[in-house]
């Protein structure tokens, strides 16, 4: 994995560039040891406020995701079967990150990953940081507070950025979560999301949900007996004529 210093520069904070807030996924930790991106979810901000444009996809890795991944974020993979590989989408991703500053959380990591994805499709892409720059979140938090736990999770309680939502870990949901604490750590506002940015988290949060249901086994349901039924019933009638009311009618000082 690269060790690039993202981190260098960070102080010089320009409020009217474009910047893309970016999250990756992956099949394990290490891209030299085979790993692949299997999820890639960027979100746009221009004058350190969100647009409403993203983007979103889910990719077919070609290889098996580890167990240890899918625990994190859930992405099984019978899921990316279907899903497109990196270069059927390399050349609208490299389009939408063109020109801007990528606002990553441990940039080194997602960086290399996709520095990675494109060193396989050959040299004629580049690197990421020959289309955009780059702006390490986490070696900016460390600055800000050292010898503090600074991951993202960290980072939203510290801020106080909600992020109750998130079970699982997801690319544009942690994109998402990521431009908030950006906007805060680096004395913005925070919560700019216009009604399009909210129909986007909305969608996110179900797929997440999907993939945390389908990740479960199904519960088992189990109903009352007959003799359990009729139980209920003698006790429901008890009340009833202890009170002389029917049980919906009980007023609160009667039913405690």
């Amino acid at each position: 994995m690269e060790d690039t210093d993202f981190g260098k520069d960070q102080d010089k904070l320009d409020t009217t560039k474009r910047q893309i807030v970016l999250d990756t996924e992956t099949t394990g930790i290490d891209p030299a040891q085979g790993h692949r991106v299997i999820e890639i979810g960027c979100v746009e901000m221009i004058g350190r406020k969100l647009t409403g444009n993203h983007f979103h996809v889910y990719l077919n890795p070609e290889r098996f995701v580890e167990e240890d991944a899918i625990r994190i974020h859930g992405i099984t993979n019978e899921f990316l079967v279907d899903k497109p590989v990196f270069a059927q989408v390399v050349d609208d991703f490299l389009a939408f990150i063109k020109d801007s500053e990528l606002v990553i959380h441990n940039a080194p990591f997602d960086v290399g990953f996709l520095n990675n994805e494109l060193r396989l499709l050959g040299s004629q892409h580049g690197t990421v940081t020959d289309v955009a720059s780059v702006f390490d979140t986490l070696s900016f938090a460390r600055q800000q507070f050292p010898g503090q736990r600074n991951s993202l999770d960290a980072l939203c309680k510290r801020f106080d950025v909600e992020n109750g939502h998130r079970t699982l870990h997801g690319a544009l949901l942690d994109a998402e979560i990521l431009a908030d604490v950006y906007l805060l750590m680096t004395g913005g506002q925070r919560k700019l999301f216009q009604p399009a940015q909210a129909q986007q988290t909305a969608a996110g949060r179900e797929q997440e949900i999907r993939r945390l249901a389908s990740a479960r086994a199904a519960l088992k349901v189990i109903t009352a007996s007959a003799d359990e039924k009729a139980a209920h019933e003698t006790y429901m009638q008890g009340i009833q004529e202890e009170s002389g009311k029917r049980l919906w009618e009980l007023d609160e000082t009667t039913a405690n």
